[in-house]
């Protein structure tokens, strides 16, 4: 297995050799400072003059790449090279990303700006960007061999283009878009409006969640990019519970959360504890009269929903996809079903053959959450996450709520868990209770028993059959 320090060397062999001759010091003066970011915290908002005319968005787990002035355009520089992300606590992926980080930074501009990428390419094969849902001259679209020349290792290609219309897009490569995107290339991009919209409501929190996932072998570093569909790491931004940050707000606060889904199937993003309106889609705001209440939305694959709710109920509320196997890591696909099965006869037998056999399923898979067995290096629990009353028993595409009343305005820091006031908590009924006819004793069949089946001999013949 390679290491990640090797992984990077190999990987950025091509692009960096070649970035050497290409963007020399001398051209480097005509473009923007690359700026890289290698933390998977969140990076909170900073306010600055040129945003007092907009709320900035949070990305989770990611951050706001700044730009320059340059006369009348803002200035963006994109690097594409190889990065070494955190998914969570005690677990690393070899990717592909932009500036440091999978996903790569979100950029933030105003209705009408001109703008002007630098894409400088440090891969070791070459690419694009798709500026996925902009209008936009066709030549800036970004499909390589249709649009343009592919960015070669080492080049660096501009895009200009005027921001046309508020809304929430996203950019990812449009040349071997398999591989790339499976390696974990792509990005948020937010038009907020210049001025005040009719379908555009002012917001007091405005999160950024981008949806992608991995099919990383136990133990290993780097994704399989052939993978379908039996992915067995589902993130948001490039990053699995328990490593999600927490969505903070304050009690009453207007709440925005936009969420784009580059995965390869479609996700229903279920929100605990309030209902939200569909307020956005890849087209741009929703008409007020068009929309509803909701505590679910589904997100197809390519598209782009943006949810807003008021966080009028304190609490620390669950969010997460509602396909349960998207809230769980490092998974094993075509798992018997255990549940019912008595082991306790031939599990004596494998202890002999393997000493550290553990019985796993007979009662369900939370008990997967309490066992010491050791894992692969690089991997994290499939089922895990400590909350303040034991184990979450979740992993995957799964975060946290957490409204409180005394959260300042603006502050995103973890509050910490919730105190449920008094009689406001589920509690364990002490009275007298009914004779259990089951336990939950190792080996006990949850199943009733078939009664055996009578074997019968009989003699078939053929018809028109003459024994000779």
């Amino acid at each position: 297995m390679k290491s990640r320090r090797e992984f990077i060397k190999m990987s950025a062999l091509a692009g960096t050799a070649i970035a050497g001759a290409s963007v020399a010091t001398s051209s480097l003066a005509g473009l923007p400072e690359p700026v890289i970011q290698t933390s998977s915290e969140t990076i909170s908002p900073n306010k600055l003059k040129e945003t007092s005319e907009y709320n900035p968005v949070v990305t989770l787990n990611g951050w706001t790449l700044p730009y320059r002035m340059n006369g009348n355009f803002k200035e963006f520089h994109l690097v594409a090279e190889p990065v070494v992300r955190e998914l969570a606590p005690g677990m690393n992926a070899n990717l592909w990303g932009y500036n440091g980080q999978s996903p790569g930074p979100t950029i933030e501009v105003v209705e009408g700006d001109n703008v002007r990428i630098f894409l400088t390419n440090k891969l070791p094969e070459h690419t694009s960007i798709h500026w996925h849902g902009q209008r936009l001259p066709n030549g800036m679209d970004g499909v390589a061999g249709l649009n343009q020349l592919a960015v070669s290792p080492g080049k660096t290609f501009v895009y200009e283009f005027k921001a046309k219309r508020p809304g929430t897009f996203m950019y990812h490569p449009h040349a071997d878009e398999m591989t790339q995107m499976a390696m974990g290339m792509m990005g948020f991009w937010v038009t907020h409006p210049k001025k005040e919209h009719p379908w555009i409501s002012k917001v007091d929190r405005d999160y950024c969640i981008l949806l992608n996932a991995f099919d990383i072998v136990p133990g290993s570093e780097t994704p399989k990019i052939m993978t379908m569909l039996d992915f067995n790491l589902w993130a948001w931004n490039s990053r699995i519970f328990p490593g999600i940050s927490p969505l903070i707000a304050r009690k009453n606060d207007r709440v925005r959360v936009r969420i784009g889904n580059l995965t390869m199937t479609n996700h229903p993003i279920h929100v605990h504890g309030i209902e939200f309106e569909v307020t956005g889609t890849d087209g741009g705001p929703t008409r007020p009269e068009s929309r509803w209440k909701e505590v679910t939305s589904d997100i197809a694959v390519g598209q782009m929903r943006q949810i807003e709710f008021i966080a009028d109920e304190e609490g620390d509320w669950a969010m997460h996809c509602h396909k349960s196997h998207h809230s769980m890591n490092a998974m094993g696909h075509n798992v018997p079903t255990m549940i019912g099965v008595d082991h306790r006869g031939v599990s004596e037998k494998i202890k002999k053959l393997v000493p550290d056999y553990m019985v796993m399923g007979e009662r369900g898979m939370a008990d997967m959450t309490e066992m010491t067995m050791p894992l692969p290096d690089n991997t994290i629990p499939m089922m895990t996450g400590d909350g303040p009353y034991g184990s979450v028993e979740m992993g995957g595409m799964f975060s946290i709520l957490k409204v409180r009343a005394d959260q300042a305005p603006g502050d995103y820091t973890d509050p910490g868990w919730f105190k449920n006031p008094i009689g406001k908590q589920a509690y364990e009924y002490k009275g007298e209770l009914p004779k259990m006819s089951k336990i939950n004793g190792t080996g006990n069949p949850l199943m009733s028993s078939k009664p055996k089946i009578k074997t019968t001999q009989f003699t078939a013949v053929k018809p028109n059959y003459r024994k000779s």
